[in-house]
């Protein structure tokens, strides 16, 4: 599967470490203790130069290669530990405040968070103040979280008015929860009675909840690894090839595909698989002119499809 931003930016943090810690690495070596090309690796080297302790200008990373080996010329001086300027404190202050209220976070993880942020604040100073006058609060979704973790704590049913993006409607089902999870967004994971099998439902989208006097009896099973992310495309996932305009590059960054190939306006034709290839029409309406599915031929005509209908309504509105 091919590699995208994400990866890379995590490959090169590491780098970062490894470099520094081997001054005058071959190149050869370090790629195959990354699993990559050397190619990539040079790839990899080309981009680091740009980087820096600071947004606002701090050193940058003198990092060359003559093919061979590796040279980090100022290693140590970007090793020195980092002062937060007032408004990186201020914005560290309020979020941890904010987080310290979300419904349903464990007492320990909480008193550990209070016990942080009273450290920072003593760190900020004067900032500690100016940021007390801020606050962040969770609204609907802490309240959902709120009663998911209720549900699963006493091994109750839910009653759920839920957002589906792919049909852009909104249903009604009960759910048995089995566990909460956050990967980029928080997520419950449940049997939904509706369609007797195993959903996940992101809680943001849950417009509204409701406890109910039946016990949760989910069947048996076991739960899903989430270490490779939430979507996890099978081998036998049917393949949707889809083409997109340099503006509508991002999606080989938010969807794991097995290739993306450059087309010669700057976009590129991206392969990806999908247990639910009908999904992806609603991509298509979102790419608009930047994108378009190629492949299977009934998955594009359908999108096409629902994209006359979607601008035919706006017409009649107008």
């Amino acid at each position: 599967m091919a590699a995208n931003a994400i990866d890379q930016t995590r490959r090169m943090l590491s780098l970062v470490t490894y470099l520094r810690e081997r001054p005058g690495a071959y190149v050869a070596d370090v790629a195959r203790a990354f699993g990559i090309t050397e190619d990539e690796l040079i790839s990899d080297l080309d981009v680091l130069p740009l980087c820096g302790t600071s947004f606002r200008g701090g050193d940058l990373l003198d990092i060359d290669t003559d093919g061979e080996r590796i040279w980090w010329h100022n290693a140590d001086d970007v090793a020195a530990p980092l002062r937060l300027a007032a408004d990186e404190a201020t914005a560290l202050l309020v979020a941890a405040r904010a987080v310290t209220t979300l419904p349903g976070l464990r007492e320990s993880d909480r008193q550990a968070l209070l016990r942080a942020t009273a450290k920072l604040e003593t760190a900020a100073g004067d900032t500690a103040g100016a940021s007390s006058r801020l606050s962040v609060t969770f609204e609907s979704e802490g309240g959902v979280f709120a009663e998911v973790d209720r549900a699963i704590a006493e091994r109750r049913r839910l009653w759920l008015r839920y957002y589906s993006p792919a049909r852009d409607e909104l249903t009604e089902r009960e759910v048995d929860p089995i566990r909460l999870f956050a990967v980029g967004h928080t997520y419950m994971e449940a049997w939904c009675r509706l369609s007797e099998d195993r959903r996940t439902f992101r809680l943001d989208r849950v417009a509204a909840i409701r406890i109910l006097d039946e016990p949760s009896a989910p069947p048996e099973m076991e739960l899903r690894d989430l270490s490779a992310g939430l979507v996890q495309p099978a081998a036998d996932d049917p393949e949707v090839t889809v083409e997109v305009a340099p503006a509508g590059r991002w999606v080989a960054e938010y969807y794991p595909h097995d290739k993306a190939e450059e087309l010669p306006d700057g976009g590129l034709r991206i392969t990806l698989r999908t247990p639910d290839p009908a999904s992806l029409r609603r991509l298509a309406l979102r790419l608009g002119a930047d994108g378009r599915i190629v492949a299977p031929e009934e998955l594009a005509t359908s999108a096409r499809e629902a994209a006359r209908r979607a601008l035919a309504a706006y017409g009649e509105e107008r």
